[in-house]
């Protein structure tokens, strides 16, 4: 894959680089994209979590429901 990018930017990643901030741009631009996944999966934990809560009141979860669950998560990898 190629990125094209305005001077300024690629100027930008390679003082990031030359700082010793990041070996090279592109381990910068990898850091980047890195980041960006996390948040994302931050935002959808938040959502699912929210989505929970709102969904009404909750139920007790027994050890023998805990163990089903386990193990079908598990069945999954």
């Amino acid at each position: 894959m190629s990125v094209s990018l305005p001077t300024a930017l690629k100027d930008y990643a390679r003082q990031r680089s030359r700082d010793g901030h990041y070996g090279t741009p592109s381990d910068y631009v990898r850091s980047l994209i890195r980041e960006d996944l996390k948040r994302a999966e931050q935002e959808r934990l938040e959502r699912e979590l929210l989505k929970g809560l709102r969904s009404g009141k909750g139920k007790a979860v027994t050890p023998k429901e805990w163990a089903k669950l386990r193990s079908q998560v598990m069945a999954r990898g």
